[in-house]
Protein backbone atom coordinates (compact mmCIF):
# COMPACT_ATOMS: atom_id res chain seq x y z
CA UNK A 1 0.00 0.00 0.00
CA UNK A 2 1.46 3.60 -0.96
CA UNK A 3 2.27 5.67 2.34
CA UNK A 4 0.02 9.04 1.86
CA UNK A 5 1.90 12.17 1.98
CA UNK A 6 3.07 13.57 5.30
CA UNK A 7 0.49 15.98 6.82
CA UNK A 8 2.53 19.00 8.14
CA UNK A 9 0.95 21.55 10.27
CA UNK A 10 2.22 24.97 10.69
CA UNK A 11 1.64 27.13 14.25
CA UNK A 12 1.89 30.51 14.31
CA UNK A 13 2.73 31.52 18.21
CA UNK A 14 1.25 35.08 18.46
CA UNK A 15 0.12 34.53 22.23
CA UNK A 16 2.54 36.78 24.02
CA UNK A 17 1.98 39.68 25.46
CA UNK A 18 4.58 41.76 24.18
CA UNK A 19 6.21 43.41 27.55
CA UNK A 20 9.10 44.36 26.35
CA UNK A 21 7.57 46.39 22.91
CA UNK A 22 4.54 47.91 25.16
CA UNK A 23 2.28 47.09 22.83
CA UNK A 24 1.00 44.23 20.95
CA UNK A 25 3.95 43.65 18.36
CA UNK A 26 1.94 41.14 16.34
CA UNK A 27 -0.43 43.80 15.32
CA UNK A 28 2.48 46.41 14.24
CA UNK A 29 2.04 47.60 10.82
CA UNK A 30 4.78 46.17 8.38
CA UNK A 31 4.02 46.63 4.83
CA UNK A 32 0.24 48.08 5.26
CA UNK A 33 -0.77 45.75 7.21
CA UNK A 34 -0.71 44.11 10.69
CA UNK A 35 2.79 41.77 11.03
CA UNK A 36 0.78 38.90 12.15
CA UNK A 37 -1.65 38.90 9.31
CA UNK A 38 1.38 38.81 6.86
CA UNK A 39 3.31 35.95 8.40
CA UNK A 40 0.15 33.90 8.73
CA UNK A 41 -0.52 34.26 5.13
CA UNK A 42 2.74 33.62 4.07
CA UNK A 43 1.85 30.10 5.98
CA UNK A 44 -0.91 29.90 4.33
CA UNK A 45 0.62 30.20 1.06
CA UNK A 46 3.40 27.67 1.58
CA UNK A 47 3.14 23.30 1.22
CA UNK A 48 1.68 23.04 4.76
CA UNK A 49 -1.43 20.83 5.23
CA UNK A 50 -2.77 23.81 7.30
CA UNK A 51 -2.15 26.70 9.47
CA UNK A 52 -2.87 27.35 12.48
CA UNK A 53 -2.22 30.81 14.99
CA UNK A 54 -2.07 30.51 18.61
CA UNK A 55 -3.34 33.74 20.46
CA UNK A 56 -3.33 34.77 23.85
CA UNK A 57 -3.17 38.35 24.82
CA UNK A 58 -4.94 40.80 22.26
CA UNK A 59 -6.81 37.69 21.40
CA UNK A 60 -10.55 39.88 20.41
CA UNK A 61 -7.34 42.61 18.22
CA UNK A 62 -5.39 39.40 16.94
CA UNK A 63 -8.40 37.24 15.91
CA UNK A 64 -9.44 40.11 14.10
CA UNK A 65 -6.20 41.59 12.35
CA UNK A 66 -6.37 37.66 11.12
CA UNK A 67 -10.23 38.09 9.40
CA UNK A 68 -10.70 35.79 6.35
CA UNK A 69 -7.83 33.68 6.19
CA UNK A 70 -8.16 30.21 5.73
CA UNK A 71 -6.47 29.64 9.34
CA UNK A 72 -7.46 27.39 12.15
CA UNK A 73 -7.50 29.99 15.44
CA UNK A 74 -6.19 28.40 18.38
CA UNK A 75 -6.81 30.38 22.28
CA UNK A 76 -4.13 29.80 24.51
CA UNK A 77 -5.72 31.06 27.74
CA UNK A 78 -2.71 30.31 29.85
CA UNK A 79 -0.23 32.59 28.08
CA UNK A 80 0.89 34.23 30.92
CA UNK A 81 2.68 31.40 31.74
CA UNK A 82 5.31 32.08 28.59
CA UNK A 83 6.13 30.29 25.62
CA UNK A 84 6.00 26.80 26.34
CA UNK A 85 2.40 27.10 26.68
CA UNK A 86 2.17 28.13 23.51
CA UNK A 87 4.06 25.47 22.17
CA UNK A 88 1.45 22.89 24.10
CA UNK A 89 -1.33 24.54 22.15
CA UNK A 90 -0.02 24.06 19.01
CA UNK A 91 0.67 20.28 19.95
CA UNK A 92 -2.62 20.04 21.20
CA UNK A 93 -3.76 21.15 17.75
CA UNK A 94 -1.68 19.11 15.64
CA UNK A 95 -2.74 16.26 17.63
CA UNK A 96 -6.44 17.02 16.82
CA UNK A 97 -5.93 17.30 13.35
CA UNK A 98 -3.56 14.15 12.66
CA UNK A 99 -0.71 15.93 11.46
CA UNK A 100 2.16 13.89 10.85
CA UNK A 101 4.48 16.73 11.69
CA UNK A 102 4.80 20.10 13.27
CA UNK A 103 6.43 23.24 11.91
CA UNK A 104 6.37 25.92 14.68
CA UNK A 105 6.88 29.59 13.87
CA UNK A 106 6.34 32.93 15.57
CA UNK A 107 4.68 36.28 14.56
CA UNK A 108 7.66 38.69 15.03
CA UNK A 109 9.85 37.36 11.93
CA UNK A 110 9.32 40.34 9.25
CA UNK A 111 11.68 38.77 6.74
CA UNK A 112 9.89 35.18 6.95
CA UNK A 113 8.59 33.54 3.38
CA UNK A 114 6.56 30.58 2.12
CA UNK A 115 10.02 29.79 0.41
CA UNK A 116 11.88 29.22 3.84
CA UNK A 117 9.07 27.39 5.22
CA UNK A 118 8.86 24.92 2.50
CA UNK A 119 12.44 24.68 2.42
CA UNK A 120 12.10 23.18 6.07
CA UNK A 121 9.36 21.00 5.13
CA UNK A 122 11.25 19.59 2.58
CA UNK A 123 14.37 19.21 4.77
CA UNK A 124 12.40 17.34 7.00
CA UNK A 125 11.89 14.40 5.00
CA UNK A 126 8.06 13.92 4.96
CA UNK A 127 8.13 15.17 8.76
CA UNK A 128 10.59 12.31 9.42
CA UNK A 129 13.32 14.57 10.94
CA UNK A 130 13.68 17.46 13.02
CA UNK A 131 14.45 20.58 10.89
CA UNK A 132 15.35 24.04 11.70
CA UNK A 133 16.12 27.45 10.49
CA UNK A 134 20.34 28.24 10.98
CA UNK A 135 20.89 31.98 11.42
CA UNK A 136 23.49 33.89 13.86
CA UNK A 137 25.30 30.68 14.86
CA UNK A 138 22.06 29.37 16.45
CA UNK A 139 19.77 26.99 15.36
CA UNK A 140 15.93 28.26 15.95
CA UNK A 141 12.21 28.54 14.72
CA UNK A 142 11.04 28.20 12.23
CA UNK A 143 11.36 24.33 12.99
CA UNK A 144 9.81 21.40 12.19
CA UNK A 145 9.25 18.67 14.75
CA UNK A 146 7.96 15.02 14.02
CA UNK A 147 4.94 14.07 15.69
CA UNK A 148 7.31 11.57 17.88
CA UNK A 149 8.53 14.46 19.02
CA UNK A 150 5.25 16.04 20.14
CA UNK A 151 5.40 14.72 23.72
CA UNK A 152 9.27 16.29 24.48
CA UNK A 153 7.61 19.44 23.01
CA UNK A 154 4.29 19.17 25.50
CA UNK A 155 6.86 19.05 28.64
CA UNK A 156 8.66 22.20 28.05
CA UNK A 157 7.82 24.72 30.48
CA UNK A 158 7.92 28.46 31.71
CA UNK A 159 9.42 30.57 29.27
CA UNK A 160 10.98 27.69 27.67
CA UNK A 161 10.42 27.34 23.74
CA UNK A 162 11.66 24.86 21.16
CA UNK A 163 14.86 25.61 21.05
CA UNK A 164 15.80 23.72 24.21
CA UNK A 165 15.11 20.76 21.97
CA UNK A 166 17.26 21.89 18.70
CA UNK A 167 20.33 22.20 21.15
CA UNK A 168 19.96 19.08 22.87
CA UNK A 169 22.56 16.69 21.51
CA UNK A 170 20.30 13.96 21.70
CA UNK A 171 18.70 15.00 18.39
CA UNK A 172 20.06 15.39 15.00
CA UNK A 173 18.57 18.23 13.46
CA UNK A 174 18.75 19.11 10.03
CA UNK A 175 19.99 23.38 9.46
CA UNK A 176 18.51 25.22 6.81
CA UNK A 177 19.84 28.26 5.85
CA UNK A 178 17.93 31.41 7.13
CA UNK A 179 20.35 34.36 7.54
CA UNK A 180 17.22 37.15 7.95
CA UNK A 181 16.23 35.20 10.89
CA UNK A 182 17.99 36.94 13.36
CA UNK A 183 15.55 39.71 12.92
CA UNK A 184 12.83 39.62 14.87
CA UNK A 185 10.89 42.55 16.31
CA UNK A 186 11.18 42.23 20.36
CA UNK A 187 11.26 46.04 21.68
CA UNK A 188 11.15 49.95 20.44
CA UNK A 189 14.58 49.83 19.17
CA UNK A 190 13.95 46.93 16.75
CA UNK A 191 11.11 49.13 14.92
CA UNK A 192 13.56 51.28 12.90
CA UNK A 193 14.96 47.44 11.23
CA UNK A 194 11.66 46.65 10.68
CA UNK A 195 10.51 49.05 9.06
CA UNK A 196 13.49 49.71 7.01
CA UNK A 197 12.86 45.55 5.64
CA UNK A 198 9.43 46.45 4.75
CA UNK A 199 11.54 48.97 2.09
CA UNK A 200 13.13 45.92 0.79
Amino acid sequence: MRRRAARVGCAVLAAGGSSRMGRPKQLLSYRGQPLLRRIADLACQSSASRVAVVVGAASDRTRAALTGLPVDIVENAHWRQGMSSSVRAAVSWARRTDCDGLLLAVGDQPHLGSRHLDALMAASAGATRIAASAYAGVLGVPALFPWELFQRLESLTGDEGARSLLRSAAFRVVPVAWSHGAIDVDTPADLPGMRAAAQE
